[in-house]
């Protein structure tokens, strides 16, 4: 079962009031590519320690913030997370806000290799526009799925085509199939504006809760940051604010921005899957949803 949904959309608070509703019934399984980093708790949202004593979560902190992480690893992870589940006699409750990783849980994915020589040579290209051009020769399927500003997929995709001498687009096939699956998907939708209003607001409370003090303490670590974790979502603003590159009211009014870009393109990615139970809420999210995912997993 996966209840997903945009960033905001109250996701989390749904699981966790199903998990209430079946005691010891239910274990949750985080699908989000940044609550797969320890210590960055604040910025993505991560369930509270209270809530994870109380419901058991999988699949987060599964990597130090200078490790990179992969959509491979994460199958590992939720393969093992499904299996124990599975064993302790519970079902399992996937929070979905990462649409491959939705994928990899409802579909699978067939995942390339990996080149590290070919993707440092990569990134060391400092002009995207050349990146661009190439996998434009290369694979112009997967760059249609690409924003061309997006260095960190347009260096994968080229590692891909290079290194494998086939296409990056070519191991994506099982993204748009949307075969028959037996995983119910149901999805949250707000109206645009009213999403917008609950991002703002939970732009401000991350900022009263400590976000600042939280990338402070990741800079400071002996290991810097992954290019992944550095540009999450409210990090890398808060990054430029504390590298006086903007005041910390401009980090927010950029965290509240490129939040609500981001959860435009999570829109248009669930969107194209028609196997999507999509539940229109106005104000109550928990009080709409969760009793419709109860009675799925019951």
């Amino acid at each position: 079962m996966v209840v997903l949904g945009p960033t905001a959309s109250g996701k989390s608070d749904v699981a966790m009031a199903v998990a209430r509703l079946m005691p010891h019934r239910v274990s949750i399984v985080a699908a989000d590519a940044m609550q797969v980093y320890r210590r960055m708790d604040i910025g993505t949202a991560k369930p509270t320690s209270a809530d994870r004593a109380e419901v058991e979560h999988f699949c987060l902190d599964l990597a130090e913030p200078h490790e990179r992480f992969t959509v491979a690893a994460f199958q590992e992870a939720k393969v093992t997370a499904l299996a124990e589940i599975e064993r302790q006699n519970k079902r399992a409750l996937v929070v979905g806000g990462t649409g491959l990783y939705v994928t990899a849980v409802v579909d699978g994915l067939s995942m390339p290799g990996e080149w590290p020589e070919i993707r440092a040579e990569l990134d060391a290209i400092e002009d995207v526009a050349l990146l661009v051009a190439e996998l434009q020769r290369r694979d112009p399927v997967a760059l249609q799925k690409i924003e061309p500003n997006n260095k960190r997929r347009l260096v994968r995709a080229l590692e891909v085509c290079r290194g494998s001498g086939t296409t990056f687009s070519s191991f994506g096939k099982g993204i748009a199939d949307f075969a028959t699956s037996n995983v119910r998907q149901i999805g949250i939708r707000w109206q645009r504006d009213a999403l917008a209003r609950r991002i703002e607001e939970r732009a401000k409370l991350m900022i009263e809760g400590g976000l600042v003090g939280e990338v402070e303490a990741l800079l400071n670590e002996p290991h810097a940051m992954s290019e992944t974790a550095r540009q999450a979502l409210g990090y890398r603003e808060v990054v430029g604010f504390l590298e006086g590159k903007a005041s910390l009211e401009e980090a927010v009014d950029q965290i509240v921005l490129h939040t609500r870009q981001f959860a435009v393109r999570q829109e248009r990615w669930y969107r194209r899957d028609p196997r999507i139970e999509w539940v229109d809420v106005s104000s109550d999210p928990v009080g709409q949803i969760a009793p419709l995912v109860v009675a799925a997993l019951a």
